[in-house]
């Protein structure tokens, strides 16, 4: 039974295996995408350790007649089934692999032992009838196959956070028919992070590239802490056709100890744009390529690496088929002048999931 899948052997046939996010990651690597390296740790890994524990009958009996409006009782409930989840043994087979291919990761990146990303990758994210993109766990800037492993067993638990299981109540899902892949992906180091729509999310425009930017890794955006620059890319001539630069007071960093924290930007660098004009088309080159690969319209996850030379630091973290303009199809431009929405409300909310540290991970 296949337990790893690194990204450059994923193949259309694995989706069930992988989930959402990480057959994302394999299909982008197959097409030429700028992707930083990983792989995946397979539903069949959580499967086994999950049948090897008898830990459906004891999610049944938690979740038995459960009151999803009775919050205290939901997170009562979830609580016991993450500790039960964090605490399991991984059959040695599977964690043996898994060490072995943190190791391969390692040596392929130069260094005994790589920083990484620890993503879950749940088998219902992404689905056509309902999204789970938040509901579930990342571990950034992980070191050491013993980091690595709890980290696994904790993406495994977030499949029972107290939203996650909540919406799966809600919308009808089996809490057995749900499994978890988790990605292990080379940490990037972000000068700058942010995400690209290409088309224009405030009126649909297909001719446009919509980027968001800010400092760091680009939590602060998230978290609406900053209001991020914004540029307009013409698809056609790659001009940049409109640029919002803003005050970016704040950003997250990482830390000597291996964390990420918010840190006051200097005055100067808040002002100042986060992207240079070659970055900015480079990032919508990408964009477009993406787009005509899945032939859609996209919304990507970014990252300028600061680890990496100019002219190729400019690494896709994500790609997923934009869901708003694209179900309403074809829009009327708008005139230039007219008011065309509020630029805090475009496309910050699929930057990244929550980040954690190694002293912030409890369940």
């Amino acid at each position: 039974m296949t337990t790893i899948s690194w990204f450059e052997s994923y193949w259309a046939g694995m989706r069930d295996e992988v989930g959402g996010k990480a057959a994302s990651l394999g299909e982008m690597t197959g097409a030429g995408l700028p992707v930083p390296p990983g792989f995946a740790i397979c539903t069949s890994a959580y499967r086994r350790a999950r049948d090897e524990s008898d830990l459906d009958a004891q999610i049944a009996r938690l979740l038995h007649g459960l009151d999803i409006n009775d919050t205290d009782s939901v997170s009562r409930r979830c609580a016991e089934i993450r500790r039960h989840i964090a605490t399991m043994p991984i059959p040695e087979g599977i964690e043996l692999q898994i060490r072995g291919a943190y190791l391969e990761l390692s040596a392929r990146g130069g260094t005994k032992e790589v920083p990484v990303a620890v993503r879950s990758s749940a088998t219902s994210e992404d689905s056509p009838d309902a999204s789970f993109a938040g509901e579930h766990d990342t571990y950034l800037w992980v070191r050491g196959a013993e980091d690595v492993i709890d980290a696994v067993r904790r993406c495994w638990a977030s499949l029972f956070t107290d939203r996650a299981t909540c919406y799966r109540v809600e919308m009808g899902y089996d809490h057995r028919s749900v499994e978890m892949c988790v990605v292990v992906q080379k940490m990037v180091h972000p000068r700058a992070a942010g995400v690209a729509f290409t088309l224009d999310p405030t009126n649909g425009d297909r001719s446009q590239v919509a980027i968001d930017a800010a400092w760091g890794f680009g939590e602060s955006v998230v978290a609406g802490e900053v209001t991020p620059d914004n540029f307009r890319v013409d698809k056609v001539m790659l001009e940049i056709t409109k640029r919002i630069i803003s005050t970016k007071s704040h950003e997250y960093v990482l830390t000597d100890h291996d964390s990420v924290e918010k840190v006051e930007t200097d005055p100067e660098r808040a002002i100042a744009p986060c992207l240079t004009d070659s970055e900015i088309k480079a990032i919508a080159r990408l964009a477009k390529t993406a787009e005509r690969h899945y032939g859609c319209p996209q919304d990507i996850e970014w990252a300028v690496d600061a680890e990496l030379p100019d002219g190729d630091n400019i690494i896709l973290l994500q790609s997923r088929p934009e869901t708003v303009w694209s179900k309403k199809g074809p829009t009327r431009v708008v005139a230039p002048g007219s008011n065309t929405g509020d630029f805090m409300s475009s496309i910050v909310s699929t930057l990244m999931s929550p980040l954690y540290s190694k002293s912030d991970q409890g369940t």
